[in-house]
């Protein structure tokens, strides 16, 4: 227990030993200076933008600003949530981050599997080629992507309007692949083997063995799929344009807070603005502890 407690105590940028010292404290404390200091520029606008909400457009727009309301109006958060139809759009957006990630869960963990425990021909290749497209901006292949979609190979049919239009290009991510199969590789293979000494097939060794021990990096995919629908933007906005009433909230907001045929106040577009934010962020402080968990996880080898 001894040992287990030094080994802990010694984690860090900065040793116990070089604590002792002046230039070692001067250093730490100047290290955790910084921190505060770059917490502070990340939490900021998020602090102006939920108290702005609670002000008057008139006083948001003073200078020097007012960084505390004197008078809340809590009614901006209600007004929000009611003339801009939340509901309808949460709704939405709820439906299309549970459909991201049904298809993320079902293809990218099936390619994970594949790659990491089936190695089919050309799998290094295959791989590298799903890595490549992570140095390539998005922006680059926005217009063929967009073109498929407008009329689908081989098929003909037009996606646009409708959510498949935003799902489907979603449905193999190869990041989520890569965290997957390095997580993989990790299981040992001997519990696949002797699952199909026993008589198993590759699908039922895929749920039985791998989905349930591999709770912790399916959590971070889940967690990273969910937020990053629920902020996507440009995607839908493109796709569902014809078809308003099919938007995420994202799009949503931005279409009915800039539309001259629908003005709306300033302080009730940053409260619609805060209440559209809050549920990536609870989501992400709920399960914070799982995400490190299983990104640590996903880089342990051996």
């Amino acid at each position: 227990m001894k040992h287990l407690h030094i080994a802990s105590s010694e984690r860090g940028l900065i040793s116990p030993m070089e604590l002792n010292r002046p230039a070692g404290r001067f250093f730490y404390l100047l290290f955790i200076f910084l921190l505060l200091c770059l917490a502070l520029i990340w939490l900021f606008p998020m602090y102006w933008m939920y108290t702005s909400a609670l002000k008057s457009s008139s006083t948001i727009v003073k200078f020097p600003p007012i960084l505390i309301p004197q008078n809340p109006i809590w009614k901006n958060y209600l007004r929000a949530w009611t003339e801009l139809n939340y509901p309808r759009y949460f709704f939405n957006t709820i439906m299309l981050a549970l459909g991201a990630w049904g298809l993320q869960m079902t293809i990218s963990t099936a390619a994970a599997y594949a790659f990491s425990k089936l190695k089919p021909l050309f799998s290094k290749v295959i791989m590298f080629l799903f890595l490549s497209t992570l140095m390539v901006p998005s922006m680059a292949y926005l217009i063929p992507q967009y073109l498929t979609v407008v009329k689908v190979p081989l098929i003909g049919i037009s996606l646009l309007d409708s959510w498949w239009g935003v799902l489907l290009p979603q449905a193999a991510n190869a990041f989520n692949i890569f965290i997957l199969k390095s997580f993989f590789d990790d299981i040992p293979r001997d519990l696949t083997d002797a699952a199909v000494i026993d008589g198993a097939t590759a699908l039922q060794s895929f749920l039985r063995i791998i989905v349930p021990l591999s709770k912790p990096v399916l959590s971070v995919v889940t967690i990273f799929t969910l937020i990053g629908t629920w902020k996507d933007f440009f995607w839908p906005y493109l796709v569902l344009t014809g078809s308003p009433q099919s938007q995420p909230i994202m799009v949503a907001l931005y279409r009915m807070t800039t539309a001259l045929s629908y003005p709306q106040p300033l302080n009730i577009q940053i409260a619609g603005m805060a209440i559209a934010a809050t549920p990536p962020l609870v989501l992400f402080f709920i399960f914070q502890k799982k995400i490190i968990r299983g990104i640590t996880l996903t880089g342990l080898k051996g």
